[in-house]
């Protein structure tokens, strides 16, 4: 065992509380995962030994035991990695994630203790063992066979390498948009230029090109930089400019439009990865990929998948056409565009929107400034779960995180999470919670309390004013807290269960987007919102536009989904990475076929497709519109619940079933059950249509 230091010294080694986020570095790393791998290997080893009793108790729990400081080290290094990139960690990072990837292939392989887990299910035992023990049973087995155990063993060191050597594919492909999307920048002198733009995207990115040492204002490919520009900017050539940087960053194209380096180019990366998923399917006797990752989740086959996926496109269809015929003429008549560029589209949209309902985005974000929308947030989450928030100190990343506590109305602790708002350079995109620690009971008796971690990329404050949010931020706040909800209010305390972990990965987004149907209640906004300039409450008359602006353009952003849901789904079912057909043909192909909108013929998105190439959606991206039938149809019973009182969809009663159905049980029962038992049927797709605007009556 390697190690310089002792090992209390070393603060990934302390797990007494929360991370110690202020002493972390990463000559850290190295030396804690030595002494964490070594202690794993060994209680494996002493596991899987033939003199040890296939027992709960001497199998389960001790792998369990020294596995879960691992996973909870090498969470705190790969969240570092994401939201603190420097070149050290990230090197770092790369050296030790072979080591890693190679330990829990070598668990999952290892034959000796998959015939304990086996014997244990199969003895006398397993019919005294709790529901949730039975559960975490069920899903090793699964898991085990998925990740080669049956192997013969001459086969499995192959199978290893494949595993390894995508995990290192993931990675690379992360880093390589990270870096094309720090690397550009658009810099303009002439605030003449900047005509349309919000004041607060101005003076943002004036104090960015000020950090540069440069005058003028400074816009990027981060997406409080990027997305304004293309909605407000009536400057149409910067427009398509960063479009184009935009939609072939990490691709062949990235230095013809974006200044990227060739080494940033995913589209090899993207081949090797399906090549290996295609060749570790059939190792394992799966005919592709999307069987494989289907195996633990809700769907039963890639035909249903997309049986689905293909129902919803042809309801979806009329809408959208009806969207892109209303948007074109909008544009040649109000706008004066006759050809509708792929960089007019949002522009154009947003312009349409003012026109029909009388309000901007911008308009509405000056509403929702940071510590309101917040409160709001904490107020739904109170009133229906009978928990209170409170602000909470810990050590942290960097200045601008915050940290709060849950707690049940005894003040007893619930849980805690991180709040990580504002997009900035070593930052990686998008939103996403992620956990720091799950609940579970020790075996002393205590139960550990789960930590959150919630991550946005939302625009800093500027000019000493708070931040403020655009609507579609404030869902995407709820969105993540959705999540955290299932993560920190679970009841389970079996690890391999509680909160997030089990459940089927379909059904994952189910807290999640249920709690964005908050964000279009009256009585929820009228709490949350205090106009940054003069403290005025959401007048009810622009709640009613936004409102009646709801699914505007609905239909185009369900066909969106589907074309990204589908590609990910052919791509991982009979798609042939050796052949003469590349990812970005195929996606131009499902676009063709789905989409009422034609694709740019130099667009790349597939190589900035981090959620299937490095984010574990891999033929799961039909996730969210599969979820989302269970959100909807769960949300309804708010609505019914409030239709049946006259009173809020905040209603406490249904929140509490809700709480104990869905949240508290975790992944300790098929999320089918789960779903039953809170609104006693199996779910329909008539209340997800309804609220996106598309049932028959709507046409």
């Amino acid at each position: 065992m390697s190690t310089t230091q002792p090992a209390h010294d070393n603060p990934l080694l302390d797990f007494s509380d929360l991370p110690r986020f202020g002493d972390i570095r990463p000559e850290h790393v190295t030396p804690a995962l030595d002494i964490l791998l070594a202690n794993a290997s060994a209680a494996v080893e002493r596991a899987a030994e033939p003199i040890t009793p296939a027992s709960w108790a001497d199998v389960v729990e001790p792998v369990e035991r020294v596995t879960e400081p691992l996973s909870r080290a090498w969470g705190v290094i790969g969240h570092l990695n994401a939201v603190a990139d420097t070149p050290e960690l990230r090197a770092v990072y790369g050296e030790n994630l072979p080591r890693v990837t190679e330990f829990w292939t070598s668990v999952g392989q290892n034959l000796a203790l998959y015939e304990k887990y086996k014997a244990l299910a199969a003895s006398s035992d397993f019919g005294s063992l709790t529901g949730e023990r039975k559960k975490i049973l069920h899903n090793a087995l699964r898991d085990f066979r998925l990740s080669g155990a049956e192997l013969p063993e001459d086969q499995k060191p192959h199978f290893a390498e494949l595993q390894e050597r995508q995990a290192n594919l993931s990675k690379a492909f992360s880093d390589h948009v990270l870096d094309a999307t720090n690397a550009y920048a658009y810099i303009v002198e002439d605030k003449a230029q900047l005509a349309g733009l919000p004041e607060d995207v101005i003076e943002a990115a004036q104090e960015a090109a000020e950090r540069d040492g440069k005058s003028g204002f400074k816009f990027t490919l981060h997406f409080p930089s990027y997305f304004p520009v293309m909605q407000y900017a009536e400057n149409r050539a910067m427009r398509e400019t960063m479009y184009r940087a935009y939609v072939t960053r990490a691709s062949e194209l990235g230095g013809t439009y974006g200044g990227g380096k060739a080494e940033w180019d995913n589209t090899a990366n993207i081949a090797e990865q399906l090549k290996l998923r295609a060749e570790e399917a059939q190792m394992i006797g799966y005919r592709n990929f999307a069987e494989v990752s289907l195996a633990p989740k809700m769907a039963e086959s890639p035909a249903q998948v997309m049986a689905f996926l293909e129902d919803l496109a042809t309801r979806a269809r009329p809408h959208a056409e009806q969207d892109w015929k209303e948007l074109r003429e909008f544009a040649a008549t109000e706008l004066g565009m006759s050809e509708l560029q792929p960089w007019d589209m949002t522009f154009a949209a947003e312009r349409l929107r003012q026109k029909r309902y009388s309000f901007s985005e911008n308009e509405v974000k000056q509403y929702f400034p940071e510590d309101t929308v917040f409160k709001g947030l904490f107020k739904v989450t109170e009133t229906l779960f009978g928990v209170k928030i409170r602000r909470d100190e810990a050590t942290v990343w960097h200045p601008d995180v915050r940290f709060f506590r849950i707690e049940n109305q005894d003040g007893a602790l619930v849980a805690q999470f991180y709040v990580d708002l504002y997009a900035r350079e070593g930052k990686r995109g998008g939103a996403w919670m992620d956990d720091a620690r799950a609940r579970h009971k020790h075996a002393h008796g205590g139960v550990q309390t789960p930590v959150a971690y919630l991550t946005c990329n939302f625009s800093a404050p500027v000019g000493g004013k708070p931040a403020c949010f655009t609507h579609d931020e404030v869902i995407t706040l709820f969105h993540e807290f959705g999540h955290g909800l299932h993560h920190m209010l679970t009841r389970v305390d079996e690890l391999a269960v509680s909160g997030i972990n089990g459940v089927e990965w379909d059904a994952v987004e189910l807290p999640s987007q249920f709690m964005e149907n908050f964000c279009w209640e009256w009585d929820v906004l009228s709490d949350m919102t205090s106009h940054v300039d003069t403290a005025k409450p959401l007048p009810r008359d622009l709640f009613d536009k936004m409102l009646a602006a709801k699914n505007f353009q609905s239909g185009l952003a369900t066909l969106r989904q589907i074309v990204f849901s589908m590609f990910d789904m052919k791509l991982h079912t009979d798609f042939d990475a050796a052949g003469p057909q590349g990812a970005n043909d195929l996606a131009r192909e499902i676009n063709e076929r789905f989409h009422v909108v034609p694709q740019a013929a130099f667009s790349r998105w597939p190589n900035t497709f981090s959620h299937i190439f490095a984010g574990g959606y891999a033929a799961g991206y039909y996730s969210y519109k599969w979820a989302e039938v269970l959100s909807a149809d769960a949300y309804a019973a708010f609505e019914e619940a409030a239709q049946a009182s006259s009173g809020s969809v905040l209603d406490a009663a249904t929140g509490t079933r809700y709480r104990k159905e869905i949240l508290e049980v975790g992944g300790s029962r098929p999320a089918m059950e789960s779903f039953k038992a809170f609104r006693g049927r199996e779910p329909n797709i008539d209340a997800l249509l309804r609220h996106n605007g598309m049932t028959p009556a709507a046409h």
